[in-house]
This record gives C-alpha cells, structure tokens and sequence, in this order.
C-alpha cells in the first residue's frame, strides 16, 4: 500500500491558508488583512499548521491512526495527555492482537 503524501492529509482550509500565504508572499501581516484577525492569531495557525506538516512528512510515524491523532494534537485538538492515553490503549490493542 502506497503511504499518502503530506499534503493529502491537509484539509481544504490548510490548503487555503497555505495558498493565501504563497499569494501574500508570506506576509503574516498581510493574512491577518485578509483574514480579519490578529497578527498573533495567523502566527498561531500557521505554527500549527508547520507542526501539522512536520508530522505528517515524518517517516518516523508509520501508523496512520497515530498520524491523526499526533495532527489533533498539532492543532490544538487534543492535549497531550490525551493523545498519550489514547496511544497507548492503541499500542497495547495492536500488541494483544498478535
């Protein structure tokens, strides 16, 4: 099975904002125009949003369902000790099951 590239993974509103970036020339001010908001609430989305591509461009992660759950995390989804409990109860799924 083929893995999915990084980008498959981003939504249409990732894909927006990335595209409005590009379009602005990386202004985050400009995005915070265009976005009617905060210079602090684009910084925020888009340092989620490179949190978000890096784990999705890891190859550390194989698992697709820790993949998901590790971009909830990345956007502010999830909390840390969720995602630690819910890996875990899947890791141990995964390990009973062989």
């Amino acid at each position: 099975m083929e893995q999915r590239k990084w980008t498959d993974w981003l939504s249409e509103d990732d894909m927006a904002f990335l595209k409005r970036f590009v379009l602005s020339s990386g202004s985050l001010k400009e995005l915070a125009r265009v976005y009617d908001v905060s210079y602090p609430t684009v910084r925020l989305r888009l340092d989620r949003l490179i949190a978000k591509v890096t784990i999705l461009d890891s190859t550390a992660i194989t698992s697709d369902f820790e993949r998901l759950l590790s971009t909830l995390f990345a956007e502010g989804k999830i909390d840390i000790e969720t995602l630690n409990v819910v890996l875990a109860a899947q890791r141990k799924s995964m390990e009973e099951k062989k």
